[in-house]
């Protein structure tokens, strides 16, 4: 190991030197502050870094960021010693022994080997979370006091660190300076890329200890965590409703109540109240569908879709309903599931006032009023309100019927389908009618049988008047009237 003992001018000899040959104090200084290899008792050689904290104001001559001297100088034996040293490369001297990373200041390394020994010295007194650096404490805790101190000029959302502004700046410019090796797919941020890398290597290093899923992520693992505990830290201040998503999830839910909706299609001109939700959209336009499933070569446009499809080939449904045990792929089901056992619709049309049990079904309903089809099928030109109904209206042209019954082989247009023909097999009716008890195989059937309690009729006639429980009813397969 190699030692450097740096040549340290007293004031004296630079001063001289300076104003003999006229040198900047710079250049005097990058003469005489040289490296020098020395031996220690041990035969072995290291490397001194030496600092000598004279104070400015006393040397006015020596400018701010220069090495600063002191008294002694270096003898002339140690001057050839550097010389015969063959002007080695000088070493970072603070260095970390677990990993190897090197910092140029003793801080840094200090505050960077807290994270191998899990040390987190810097508390916050409002939810006793710790930190292994002060800055992250002042980060947390502006999660407490709502301070949000940069802002995007363009949407005006705010953020409590400027790095997230950076990244969310590039949902506007479209910037995305980060491309996977595997696909040539590009990102705003070297994290995403990394989470997705993860989608190539299989890699899911976050396991949830409770029900065993697995993320590739910690930050979705915590959120996760959330669904066994019930805990929802973020409340929206409108309505009262809580999340168990950061507050990224809240000010999304806030545009609800808003109608804000910043990212725009650049393609058809409709708008979103999230990046992601858009650029998922715009791959509706371009046919991408980069996430393939490796059991059956489905291929999606969203990862979120691929791990919910991977779920039907393991039959993993971790979320299991209370009231009927139903079980569920994800959270988010389940608690949409919930609501048909407390009559919740927390979604409400204010054309019509019908309400919806999920905010998708209230946006598809909402396009009823406008008229709007974005989706059009290049086959047959026909157009559908949502992209959902488009894809299963291709597989009529293409034939393709992804989703198979373990038990007998028949295959489906869609998830759905196959999981109301699999209640054959079972016998499962898990839709009970409150007024009789009788029990339904699917909700849709549930919701016609109530009627005959109710005494609803929607479908009516428009030349007699005279009203039906179910459409079938009104119109004859052959399209005149029959009743």
């Amino acid at each position: 190991m190699r030692i450097l003992l740096w040549n340290i001018p007293s004031c004296s000899e630079l001063l001289t030197v300076n104003h003999q040959q006229q040198l900047p104090v710079t250049q005097t200084l990058k003469r005489f502050l040289q490296p020098t290899p020395i031996t220690d008792t041990n035969g072995f050689q290291r490397t001194e870094n030496m600092r000598v904290g004279l104070k400015q104001k006393n040397h006015p001559h020596i400018r701010k960021g220069t090495k600063h001297c002191n008294s002694g100088g270096t003898s002339p034996g140690q001057e050839s010693e550097r010389e015969r040293g063959g002007g080695a490369a000088r070493s970072r001297p603070n260095t970390c022994e677990a990993c190897g990373k090197s910092f140029s200041l003793r801080s840094n390394l200090l505050t960077h080997r807290r994270s191998h020994r899990g040390e987190r010295p810097y508390a916050c007194p409002e939810c006793g979370r710790r930190f292994g650096q002060s800055s992250h404490l002042l980060t947390h805790r502006r999660l407490h006091t709502g301070e949000r101190p940069y802002r995007c000029r363009d949407c005006g959302r705010s953020f409590n660190v400027n790095s997230d502004l950076v990244k969310h700046r590039r949902t506007h410019t479209g910037e995305r300076p980060y491309p996977c090796p595997e696909c040539g797919r590009r990102f705003g941020s070297s994290s995403n890329l990394t989470r997705h890398q993860r989608l190539h290597t299989g890699e899911r290093p976050c396991r949830c200890p409770d029900c065993g899923e697995s993320f590739r992520d910690c930050s979705s693992l915590t959120v996760h965590r959330r669904a066994h505990t019930g805990e929802r830290p973020y409340p929206c201040p409108a309505c009262g409703k809580a999340f168990a998503d950061s507050s990224l999830l809240l000010l999304i839910h806030q545009r609800l109540h808003t109608g804000e909706k910043p990212y725009k299609c650049l393609d058809c001109g409709k708008s979103f109240t999230r990046s992601s939700n858009r650029n998922a959209h715009q791959r509706i336009h371009s046919g991408d569908r980069p996430y393939k499933c490796p059991d059956c070569g489905k291929s999606f446009g969203q990862s979120s879709d691929l791990a919910k499809h991977q779920r039907l080939h393991a039959g993993e449904r971790p979320y299991a309903c209370a009231k009927c045990g139903k079980s569920f792929s994800w959270s988010s089901d389940l608690v949409v599931h919930q609501r048909i056992h407390t009559g919740e619709r927390p979604y409400k049309c204010p054309q019509c006032g019908k309400s919806f049990n999920r905010s998708s079904n209230l946006n598809t309903h909402q396009r009823t009023h406008l008229g709007e089809r974005p989706y059009k099928c290049a086959d047959c030109g026909k157009s559908f309100s949502y992209s959902s109904a488009f894809l299963k209206h291709q597989r009529t042209h293409s034939g393709e019927k992804p989703y198979q019954c373990a038990g007998c082989g028949k295959s489906f247009f869609e998830s759905s389908a196959l999981i109301r023909h699999q209640r054959i097999h079972t016998g499962e009716t898990p839709y009970q009618c409150p007024h009789c008890g009788k029990s339904f195989k699917q909700s849709s059937s549930l919701i016609t049988h109530l009627r005959t309690h109710t005494g609803e009729k929607p479908y009516k006639c428009g030349d007699c008047g005279k009203s039906f429980i179910v459409s079938s009813a009104l119109i004859s397969t052959k399209g005149p009237v029959t009743h």
